[in-house]
């Protein structure tokens, strides 16, 4: 966002960001700056993630990419003979512009930085099908198929199910996965969500044998997010996650 001489107005748009909240139900697709590992971590110890595909709210404001949401280890346990491994995070501030919005996020589906990359990259043929980033085909984490081209997002069974622009940016609505725990979209906020590399029915660990999301955070206690692992809970910067905004975020008193 540019402030110009029109101080005013930057400060207008931040407020009618905080006045109107980010809705519960929004997901915010992150790529990890830290490294979880539960042999190394120490709660307290500070995390963050960047927001690789820009959100658009309801009323019209956006959450732009490469926005910052940070949180904190809360507690960790490293792999031993009695019991799994599991470290316990959570995720309670996006800076924007600046300022921090106090929020509480669930964890919908994690993936291992093989599958972020994978999810990336064509499939397609450039032979038959061209060279440039706008005839791509790529498959998205849990499935979907992203056609590029006509911009259409389906999945597995052919259905069209989202939406795709020639820069690779996915949005769809959410679809409840029940036997593994992942709700739809909600009655408040049934709206596209900005999707990144994930299917709208991603729920889960992907790329991570061993690893299960114990808590997703969305029950209580809210907002905590339990990882758990036979062997050790390591997930490394660069993998990604789908949060989901549990608790409408609001303007904190912090500024930086």
């Amino acid at each position: 966002m540019k402030c110009l001489p029109v101080y005013f107005w930057c400060v207008l748009s931040v407020a009618a960001l905080s006045a109107q909240q980010i809705p519960a139900g929004t997901t915010l697709p992150v790529m990890l700056n830290s490294t979880l590992d539960a042999q190394k971590a120490k709660p307290g110890q500070r995390i963050s993630a960047r927001i690789m595909q820009e959100v658009r709210l309801p009323d019209g404001a956006r959450i732009p990419a490469g926005s910052r949401i940070v949180g904190h280890v809360l507690q960790v346990n490293g792999p031993d003979a009695a019991s799994p491994s599991h470290l316990a995070f959570k995720f309670d501030q996006v800076n924007l512009h600046g300022h921090l919005y106090l929020l509480s996020t669930s964890l919908r589906a994690l993936a291992s930085m093989t599958e972020i990359f994978e999810a990336q990259m064509p499939t397609n043929n450039f032979d038959e099908y061209g060279t440039t980033t706008a005839d791509w085909t790529t498959i998205q984490i849990g499935g979907d198929v992203v056609y590029r081209g006509n911009g259409h997002v389906y999945s597995p069974d052919n259905q069209v199910v989202g939406r795709a622009t020639v820069g690779g940016d996915v949005t769809g609505k959410l679809t409840a996965v029940p036997e593994r725990g992942c709700r739809g979209a909600i009655e408040d906020n049934d709206h596209e969500q900005s999707l990144w590399v994930f299917s709208n029915s991603a729920c889960g660990a992907y790329g991570l044998p061993r690893l299960r999301i114990a808590h997703a955070g969305r029950t209580d206690p809210t907002g905590e997010i339990v990882l758990e692992s036979a062997t050790n809970v390591l997930v490394r910067g660069g993998s990604g996650m789908l949060l989901r905004v549990i608790v409408p975020a609001s303007l904190s008193a912090s500024r930086q």
